[in-house]
Parts: structure tokens; sequence; C-alpha cells
């Protein structure tokens, strides 16, 4: 019989220390010390990989047992079962249950996984990963086997009959789920072929996104280098991040952002090196157009070759089952979009056998200089749909796309490339009726059929790098990159406005033009600038729509009083952001004066184009909204827009704000947003020095889902003032805290 964990607590000011029995029976012996420390964050200390993935495990179930337990059964394609078949999934990109079970089903008849647990590193898993997820399986089994269904502390979940232990195999099956989120495991619909039943047309779903920056010796007054990491991903479901320590003495020591299930740290740093990601503009995936030659087969080289056919179970929750068969190709699925008898389509998914990338987070946590991490880099080539932008001591900055991108060349691209079937599938389609078409194979790459690191973008400086999401030639101004294959994205394109204020944030910093003091980046005004809450289509737009006021009267001088006097930040109490948010959105396109000259990407386009009626009927539309429902003009995001109750300033992604929010529909005509559901989620400030790493963190939405925990949205609170934590990163440093809770946790072979 296992013993529930026995707090003692110690003296005053002491740390709560807290002995978890070994269990009576397991596969190999596990041991480990989960710290905690303000904000309910754990650092994680074993000995091993096997303990230190048993302590993450554990303390992960403890804080977000129900969110992967509800992604487990996604993950199995039972859903329907427990759900319903119409019910909506809760992937990232939600669809009907039985579209998201019939995927994942297929995902599992096709063997994949499998294969590739049967493959040495780097194609397969290293031990020391296979180790580490095997250790994190055993430690959240064995919090629910102490804790028990009935007794968990999240209601979401307590006492359901779909909660229950997970298996190395749910694990790894996420890993390479998240490989596939922008590709395949975003195209359900289509791989499946499944209408989705009426009902609302939902809003999109959040757009992956991120701001990075890299700070190099010439841009910081310390002359070391420096991080700043602001992933937008999800406020909700699976890919949130868990901010988390994970330490092996003398191995491995790194602090960061870990996503859900996942037992690595992919956005962080340890004593010597720091990195982050954004998502990349290359593609992917491309889609292959096939030549019928009767029945379910089609042309390759004049030759048919038969399609496969792959039959799928969903069970019901009436015990019965549905049945499916999907079609597959030497490409990979047929699609279901743009069907013809002449003609079919089948995906091509570069990240479809894609388990390296957490062996690459591994091995960056492990890094001792830039040297390394780029080694690392080479070495396994898994980063899935992502930008590197890192930095060491000595004050180097680096940018690469190092992702899986499907090596089609320019010439290939303008030889076999064909028309869409689909204006959705934002990739190349090529000529599948001759090998001529297949995508080619570079030495060093260590998958065939994808670019290998010689061909990828990459810059290395002293004064900085950044990235918003826009591609990569705009990396550092003062040295555009080109000549890389449009794959991995078009150069001498609008940097759009989120990316464009990102820049010149860095600008006027480097500068001393931001009224933050002297020139060059100190962690203090790192911090400073990255809340500044700057609108840059309102800087733009500001003087022109002030001329609009003027010469047209009739408008409403209210709203225009309001405008004038907004500073242009959407921080908390800013009177007028929410004002020009709607009237900006009401533009349908933005409305600039001045064009995109691709010479001047910086300075354009800007300006309103105020002689266009249609400017001055969204102002209008946008007045006779808010007086209609009675909503002050000066309404404030403070007052509009919110997560579990608390304030959260901020605006949006097409507005041009750097650390952006984004809300789940329209403002209500009670003149409030539905709840944030993404944006700026763990954001990292890190200064490498040689006494060892400063850093600050937020984690925007807080360390658990649960809604009865005080960690549900503590963390958000601070972000909503614009403050944020010190990080604990030494061993003294985590002893100091007066709230430290300690555990010890130990499974016998």
């Amino acid at each position: 019989m296992k013993l529930r964990p026995l707090v003692i607590a110690l003296a005053l000011l002491a740390p709560a220390v807290a002995t978890v029995p070994a269990a009576e029976a397991a596969d190999a012996g596990y041991s480990a010390t989960i710290r905690r420390t303000e904000y309910g964050i754990p650092h994680i200390t074993a000995k091993d990989y096997g303990g230190l993935g048993f302590g993450y495990g554990y303390a992960f179930a403890q804080d977000n047992l129900c969110t992967l337990a509800s992604w487990v059964v996604t993950l199995r394609g039972e859903r329907s079962r427990y759900f319903g078949p119409e019910a909506e999934s809760d992937d990232p990109k939600p669809v009907a249950n039985l579209t998201s079970d019939v995927y994942y089903k297929s995902v599992a008849a096709s063997g994949v996984v499998r294969r590739l647990l049967a493959r040495p590193a780097p194609v397969g898993p290293s031990d020391e990963l296979r180790r580490l997820v095997d250790g994190y399986v055993a430690g959240y089994n064995r919090y629910l086997e102490d804790t028990g269904v009935a007794n968990l502390p999240d209601p979401r979940c307590r006492g359901k009959a779909w909660v229950g232990p997970i298996t190395a195999t749910d694990m790894w099956n996420n890993l390479l789920d998240f490989s596939r989120m922008v590709s395949s495991s975003g195209l359900k619909e289509a791989i499946t072929g499944m209408a989705e039943p009426e009902r609302p047309k939902p809003e999109p779903p959040p757009a992956a996104g991120s701001n990075a920056w890299v700070l190099g010796r010439q841009a910081t007054r310390g002359g070391g280098g420096m991080v700043l990491a602001d992933p937008h991903f999800p406020w909700q479901g699976i890919r949130r991040f868990y901010q988390v320590q994970l330490t092996i003495p003398g191995v491995l020591d790194v602090s960061g952002g870990s996503l859900y299930g996942t037992p690595v740290v992919q956005i962080g740093h340890n004593a010597e090196v720091a990195w982050t990601h954004t998502v990349s503009h290359a593609q992917h995936f491309t889609v292959y157009r096939l030549k019928l030659a009767g029945g379910h087969s089609y042309l390759v080289d004049g030759r048919a070759e038969p399609m496969g056919e792959q039959e799928v179970t969903v069970t019901l929750p009436d015990g019965t089952v549905s049945v499916h068969t999907l079609l597959t190709s030497r490409y990979g699925p047929v699609l279901a979009t743009g069907h013809t008898d002449e003609a079919a389509y089948a995906l091509a998914d570069a990240n479809a056998a894609n388990l390296r990338a957490a062996d690459e987070w591994l091995a960056l946590a492990r890094a001792g200089d830039l040297d390394e991490l780029r080694t690392a880099q080479r070495t396994y080539q898994g980063m899935p749909f992502v930008h590197t932008l890192a930095t060491d001591a000595s004050g180097t900055a680096y940018f690469a796309d190092t992702s899986v991108v499907p090596h089609v060349t320019d010439a290939e691209a303008k030889r076999c490339a064909e028309p869409s079937p689909d204006p959705g599938l934002d990739a190349y389609v090529l000529d599948g009726s001759t090998s001529a078409c297949l995508w080619g194979r570079d030495g060093d790459a260590v998958v065939p059929g994808v670019f290998g690191p010689g061909s990828q973008p990459r810059l290395v400086r002293a004064d900085y790098v950044a990235n918003s999401n826009n591609t990569y030639w705009m990396t550092n101004p003062a040295k555009p990159l080109t000549g890389y294959a449009q794959a991995y994205g078009k150069t001498g394109t609008d940097l759009e406005p989120r990316p464009r204020v990102s820049l010149d944030m860095i600008a006027q910093r480097l500068s001393g033009t931001d009224g933050l003091g002297a020139p060059g980046f100190t962690l203090e005004t790192l911090q400073a600038t990255v809340h500044g809450k700057r609108n840059l289509t309102f800087e733009l737009m500001r003087d022109d729509l002030l001329k609009l006021c003027r010469a047209h009267p009739e408008l409403s001088h209210e709203a225009c009083r309001t405008l004038s006097e907004w500073d242009g930040r959407a921080t908390l109490d800013g009177e007028g952001a929410v004002l020009w948010r709607e009237f900006f959105s009401r533009l349908g396109r933005p409305m600039w004066r001045v064009p995109f000259d691709p010479e001047r990407p910086l300075t354009t386009p800007r300006g309103l184009k105020i002689d266009d009626p249609a400017v001055r009927q969204a102002l209008a539309d946008t007045v006779e909204f808010f007086r209609s429902n009675r909503i002050p003009l000066t309404l404030t995001p403070g007052e509009a827009q919110s997560y579990s109750s608390i304030p959260v300033p901020g605006c949006t992604e097409g507005e041009g704000c750097f650390d952006r929010v984004r809300t789940g529909g329209p403002l209500g005509t009670d003149g409030r947003y539905p709840e944030v559901n993404t944006g700026s989620s763990f954001m990292m400030a890190v200064e490498l020095t040689p006494a060892g790493p400063r850093t600050r963190t937020v984690l925007t939405y807080s360390l658990s889902a649960n809604p009865a925990s005080p960690h549900h949205a503590d963390q958000t609170a601070l972000f909503s003032r614009g403050e944020w934590v010190t990080e604990r990163f030494t061993a003294a440093e985590i002893a100091a805290d007066p709230q430290l809770e300690i555990i010890t946790i130990h499974e016998e072979p």
C-alpha cells in the first residue's frame, strides 16, 4: 500500500519538507527532489535522467494533470467515446472530436513512432531522452496513484472516467505531434476528408508567434550577451508553457519554459548559454499533385502506383464504432481537397517523422558556449518550425533558421510548381507524376529530403539579432540576409507593424532616444523597453487622423479629442487604446498613405489615406457602435480585456504591438472582449555575466491551469502590473527563498 506525502513543517521561515515514500514496484528505481520557490516554480534535482524525468512528471501532474490527461485522450483518438463526436476537440486548432480521433488513430496505425523508437540517435531518441521520458511517465502516474482520480484537486477532471495512467507512447506521440503542429496536425480536416458539423463560425485559432532579441556585446552596457524571449503561444490547452529548472549535478542545469507534456526546456538558459525561438516563415510541407490512373492509383514516371488504404475505427459513446478509410501515397496522406476525376493531392510533411527536436533541446541545455549549441543543432537538425536565436557569455549574437524545410530549390519550384487547389494550403504544390520533382538532399542533412545546415539562413553579430515572425531577411537591418531558397521565405517584403516596432525599440535604446537613459541595454532597461506597450499603427497614422478630424468637423469631436490626447500606449489606463483598435479593425485593411518600399523597409508603409471615404466611414461606424451601446469612447484595456478576471494590458498583432495579446472574439455590446486567449506567454529576460546569469521572468497565465490552484493567476497579476519574477537559479538563491517547499520522491525497483 502506498502512503500519501507527509508534509513536515520545520522552523519558522525554514523550507517545508515532505517525503513521498517508495512505491511497492516499478520497472526501474527513481529518486528526485522538488524544490518550489515563489509562485510555485519547481526546481527538480536528481542524480540521473530517469530520476529527473520522474521528479518533473510528478511536479507537473501536481499543477496540470487535467490538461495532460485530456490531451492523452486526444492523442489516443478517444475523444468521441468520452465527449461525443460532434463536440469541439482540445486541439490547438480545434476540430470536431470525430475528425480529431480519425486523424490520431491514423497516426497510430501508421507505426511511425514505433519505427522511430527502433532507430538509434540522432534519427531515433537518445538513451538519455528515453530515460527522461520513462521517468516523466512514472512520475505522473505516481502522483495520480498517490492522489487518486476521485481526490484530484482540479475540479475539471476530478472523478472522471477518462483520467488514468499514461504511457511512454503517449509522450512520444505528443512530441511528434508538436513537430507536426504547423503541418499535418493543423490539416486534420483535409487529411481525414471529414466535413465539420454546422456550427457558428468560430474566431480563427490563435496564431503561433513570438518576439526574440539577442543582444551582443556591442549592444549591452555590461559587454555580455542578453536574451529577450517572448513567445506568443496559446493561453489555454496543451501548448502552454510550464516554468521549471532541471538539474543533474555536473551534467545538466537548465531553467526556462517547457511545453506541457514534454520533459525538456524549449526556451531557456544555463549558466553559459541562453536561447529562444520564433515561428519561421519557411515551408515545412509541400503538396504533390497526383495524376490519377483509374481506381485508387496514380502515375509516377508513366507507371501506375496503387494508393494505400488505411482503415481506422473510432469508438462512440454508445459503444458502437465508426469506421473510416483513408488513402495514402508515396508522398504521404491523400487529401480530400481538390480531388477531381483527373487529379488528387497528397501531403508531404517534412516533420512527419521528426522526434529529433526533444534531443536537440536537451543538447542545447547542456551547451557550454555558442559553438557547442551550434554543434547540437547540426547533430540533431530537429527544430520543427522555429528560428533559433542565442548568445553566450562572450556576447556573440546568433540567429539561424534551422527548422526542418523540404529540399525544394528555387529552380525545382520553377520547374515543378503547379496551381494550388486550396488557397489555405500555403506551400509549394509540385508535380507528383515525375520523380524529377521529388525533394532533393543535402550531404550534411541527417535525413533525406530536407535542407542541411549549410543551406540555412544564419547571421552572427556583435550588436544584435532580432525576429518577430518576419522573414529572416531583416534579422538585422545593417546586414540584410538574401540569397537563400524561397522555401525559407521571401526577402524584400513588408515587415508588418510588429517586427517594425521591435526593430525601432532596439534602435531607440541603442541611441538612447527612448527616455530610458544612456544608450545600451541593461537588464533593467530591457525590462522597461519590453513593457512600453507602443502601438505602431497609431504612431504612424496619428497626424493624418487628426488632419481628418480638423477637415471634417461633422465627425465625432469627442472621439477625435480622445485619440488626440492618448499617448499611443496600450497600458491598462490607456484612454483611446480600445477606440483605436476598433477603428483600425474596421478599416478592413491598413489604409496606408505611403505604400511599402522595399528600399525603405523600416519607414514604409506609413500615414493614413484620409482621402479614402472608407476611412471616414470606419471612424463613423466605430463611434456609432460605442454610442449605441453606451460604451464610453475612453474605454481602456484594463476595463475591456482580462484573463481569469485580472485586467490585461496590450493590443493586437495587426495594430503593431510588441508584446501583443489576442482576445477570443470581438468587443461585446457590454464593452468587454472575451477572455484573452493568446499572446505573450513565457517572457524571459536574461543577462549572462561572469558571475552567472541574471534573469527576470513572467509566465503570463501562471503555472497551473487548475482554477482552484493558488498558482492559477498569481503571475497574471504580475503581468498585469508590468512586473517580473527575479529568477532563483543557484542553489543558494533557491535556499534563500523564505517560501521554499521541498519534497523528495522515490520509486524503488
